[in-house]
């Protein structure tokens, strides 16, 4: 694993004369050559629209667009293909359902439960929805409280909407047995798993989830391309969130039909060169193999956790005992945005701020907070190299 790096060009630069040092994947993860090859293949011999049209170039380009789908769908075990709705990313995915099925299974009462670890994308539809929010508490640890969830049901949920690993905290939350206790109740969950895909195996027949959101920039493929996985039974009676073409059947001035699954929700020309390259980010990670990713970033994220944890005033925030590559901490003394600021001029890429999660932030009194976030491409030396900075760091503040 500790070749892959090489892969990636974008890694081999400098950044104020140091060698870049890229800890900020939960941001968004670098891209690959094998995906940029795609796209530019794509461009250069295969360029046109999909699904409409009877010329050799769509012909293929529909092709490809579609093996994307299908791989999908393999990845996730998902049922069907036309599960798979390609949307702009996972915050889209999101707000696709608080739309489409919010509009029919929402009143003015309806109650959504979250948790206290929510990224705004996942707070925020809901609430424009007109969903009141029910949040379920976690521990100092990061850990969800099951007991407190369990109880925040009522007869005016209407759906659980949590993600599967925070992307503050790095928490995997206990997404199956979470599902089992809403499905108890007969209520759908949608798991956000922006932070989750490409970072462990998934399989959401097994999960049973109702949902499943996530992007493609997390995953090393282009931005600009999500993902949503719906039951086709939900999906079937869910209308369309957005129109124009190719998700028609027939069109008046009178009314419109629409026509199945997945183009229902795919209104307009869609992102066909970056779902091409996603294509081969899906193709990278399965040729690395899943179970060899999980063990390089738990590697990784033992290591750092152990390096960070003896430097003087640093405090983890977040010390759940299952976790993808993600840690979080503050410097005594010091606000976050002056570290990532000495870190860049090291040429270490980091993310402060809150992170998108101010409720998060707020649960643990602070204003924000630096993240570190792991990725294939990562190694021990950039673990080394991080901690060094952040010595100078103290050294600079006197602290």
């Amino acid at each position: 694993m500790n070749n892959i790096k090489a892969d990636f060009p974008i890694l081999k630069q400098m950044i104020h004369g140091k060698p870049l040092v890229y800890l900020d994947s939960s941001n968004t993860s670098q891209k690959p050559n094998v995906v940029l090859e795609a796209m530019q293949h794509y461009y250069s011999n295969d360029h046109s629209n999909v699904h409409r049209g009877i010329t050799v170039l769509s012909g293929r380009a529909t092709e490809r667009y579609e093996n994307t789908r299908k791989k999908i769908q393999t990845m996730l075990n998902a049922k069907h293909v036309y599960e798979i709705i390609f949307t702009s990313g996972t915050t889209e995915s999101i707000n696709l359902v608080a739309n489409s099925y919010g509009r029919t299974h929402f009143t003015a009462d309806s109650e959504v439960i979250v948790s206290t670890m929510e990224h705004h994308s996942n707070i925020v539809p809901w609430q424009l929805a007109g969903a009141k929010l029910k949040v379920i508490p976690i521990t100092d640890a990061g850990v969800i409280d099951l007991k407190a969830y369990a109880s925040l049901f009522s007869d005016k949920t209407k759906l659980v909407a949590i993600t599967h690993a925070s992307n503050v905290l790095g928490t995997i939350n206990p997404i199956k047995e979470m599902i089992q206790i809403a499905h108890a109740r007969h209520i759908p969950v949608l798991v956000d798993g922006a932070q989750a895909f490409s970072h462990m195996s998934l399989d959401v027949q097994d999960l049973d989830c109702d949902f499943y959101a996530f992007s493609a920039h997390k995953a090393y493929g282009p931005t600009g391309v999500g993902v949503l996985y719906g039951k086709e039974a939900l999906l079937k009676k869910m209308a369309p969130f957005k129109g124009g073409g190719a998700m028609i059947e027939s069109v008046t001035f009178e009314k419109s039909t629409f026509t199945g699954l997945p183009l229902k929700f795919e209104a307009g020309t869609p992102n066909i060169a970056n779902v091409v390259g996603f294509h081969a980010a899906l193709e990278l990670i399965e040729s690395m193999g899943i179970e060899n990713i999980i063990q390089h970033e738990r590697a990784l994220l033992q290591y750092a956790t152990d390096k960070l944890s003896k430097i003087l005033g640093l405090t983890i925030i977040g010390t759940a005992p299952h976790k993808v590559g993600v840690i979080s901490f503050i410097l005594e003394g010091v606000h976050p945005h002056d570290i990532a600021t000495i870190l860049d001029h090291e040429g270490i890429s980091v993310r402060a701020g809150h992170h998108c999660a101010m409720p998060l932030m707020e649960r643990y009194r602070i204003p924000a907070c630096v993240r570190v976030s792991l990725a294939v491409y990562n190694t021990m030396d950039d673990i080394d190299l991080l901690c060094s900075a952040l010595e100078k760091v103290r050294g600079i503040f006197h602290v």
